[in-house]
């Protein structure tokens, strides 16, 4: 009797040993909810930065005084690079999704959310930098410090066309939070 506890032991043993190692080899989550999660984070953050686009436009019409631009516009770059952080560490928090090539997926979103942190940083910074005076020279100092952001910003965008996992590319497609 002992033998043929012995015989089922072993295969038991060697299924079990298989789930171990199997499930080790998971290096994060399915795709689709990688996908899902990073949606999740991103759609907060592009209405955010749509509103603070918004806002700059508006700001750069807006009949105000140099002072009072330079204010405004240092808090709006302020809280699109606090908006591009929270982002970041939000997709950073999704882990590395179970595809080939994962990791270089999940570190090229956060590389590019990092970029535009960076670009509201610097334009917050140069923004912060400019005299208010002559209000002639501000508007145009401002207008450099907008195209630099622009540029900076367009050179880092998220582009999930370009993945080169078909299992995201299908998870963003299908993933409800992505629509």
């Amino acid at each position: 009797m002992q033998t043929m506890r012995t015989a089922r032991t072993i295969p038991l043993l060697i299924v079990c040993s298989l789930v171990v190692t199997l499930g080790a080899c998971s290096s994060g989550p399915a795709p689709r909810a990688w996908a899902a999660s990073v949606c999740k984070v991103l759609a907060p953050w592009r209405t955010e930065i749509g509103t603070l686009t918004t806002r700059t436009q508006q700001q750069m019409t807006a009949a105000t005084t140099p002072a009072q631009a330079k204010e405004n516009l240092m808090r709006l770059f302020g809280g699109a690079e606090s908006a591009s952080e929270k982002a970041r560490a939000g997709v950073q928090g999704a882990g590395v999704p179970d595809v080939d090539e994962g990791k270089k997926v999940a570190e090229s979103f956060t590389a590019s959310l990092s970029a535009m942190r960076d670009a509201y940083g610097r334009a917050r910074t140069g923004i912060e930098a400019l005299t208010t005076s002559p209000s002639k020279d501000f508007y145009t100092r401002v207008g450099t410090v907008v195209e630099t952001l622009n540029t900076e910003y367009k050179a880092s965008e998220l582009d999930t066309s370009n993945l080169s996992s078909v299992e995201l590319k299908q998870a963003f497609d299908e993933a409800p939070e992505c629509r």
